[in-house]
């Protein structure tokens, strides 16, 4: 399903409405116009006004980056600024995002782009990133990559197998929800990694952990995600705070003893 800059505002219309798998009746209801002007809109024999392109965006729950093409295919200016991270105006968003990570230590919390690219950790996931190979440390970090490489954690995630499905099923969502083209490239990539047999989930268990094995001990981490609840910049909007908590007292225990040994 394309969304390139070049489509037509009906096509990408009618894209992103077959992507939440609505009807042009479903849609139209909840966008209050009649089913009729949406056909009109999505066989572009009806241009609409900028308000209906972001009413029809936000009915639809796409993007920020892809409400701004909607614009653009639309014949608008974008509407959602895109700073860079450098930017002053994001300083407080990045502020933020650095004491919610260092409030979270001793436990590792990390957070990333829309591509997984590392843009900020605490001291926790700097001791664990160690344990990769130089070159996937090397800037700019994609924590997936890191994390399923061979040469990455994967010798030390003792149930590799299951912790990969996971991040290769919350990449699949991803496409699903975003439609980024870079993500299929990233999916192949990393589905192409060896990972070993699955192993059978463990009997009462809540979520995938991580189980990672560390000289002298077995961390146990539940991963939980988090992200700015009503962006208006394109950046912002992309951004996510990954957060591992231990699965067990003893996890919890050892990490606060490495925080305490430095």
């Amino acid at each position: 399903m394309s969304t390139t800059a070049t489509q037509p505002i009906g096509e990408k219309l009618r894209d992103w409405r077959q992507r939440r798998r609505l009807s042009q009746l479903d849609l139209a209801l909840q966008a209050e116009i009649s089913t009729r002007h949406l056909s009109f809109l999505e066989t572009g024999r009806s241009r609409p006004s900028r308000d209906m392109v972001l009413r029809l965006a936000d009915e639809l729950d796409v993007p920020l980056r892809e409400r701004n093409a909607m614009l653009l295919a639309a014949g608008f200016a974008p509407a959602f600024a895109e700073r860079g991270l450098d930017d002053g105006a994001l300083t407080p968003a990045l502020s933020a995002i650095k004491t919610l990570l260092a409030a979270h230590e001793p436990f590792p919390a990390l957070a990333i782009d829309r591509h997984w690219t590392l843009v900020a950790a605490n001291r926790a996931v700097d001791a664990l990133l160690a344990l990769a190979a130089p070159g996937l440390r090397e800037p700019p970090v994609n924590v997936l990559r890191l994390s399923l490489h061979p040469e990455g954690l994967a010798g030390h995630i003792e149930n590799m197998a299951e912790w990969k499905a996971h991040l290769l099923h919350r990449l699949r969502r991803q496409f699903a929800e975003t439609a980024d083209p870079a993500l299929p490239e990233l999916i192949a990539e990393l589905n192409a990694y060896p990972a070993g047999p699955r192993r059978a989930i463990e009997a009462g268990a809540i979520a995938v952990p991580l189980r990672l094995r560390l000289p002298g001990a077995t961390l146990s981490f539940l991963s939980t995600t988090m992200v700015f609840g009503t962006p208006l910049d394109v950046t912002v909007s992309e951004l996510a705070i990954e957060t591992f908590l231990p699965a067990d007292e003893a996890t919890a225990a050892a990490l606060r003893l490495m925080q305490a040994t430095g």
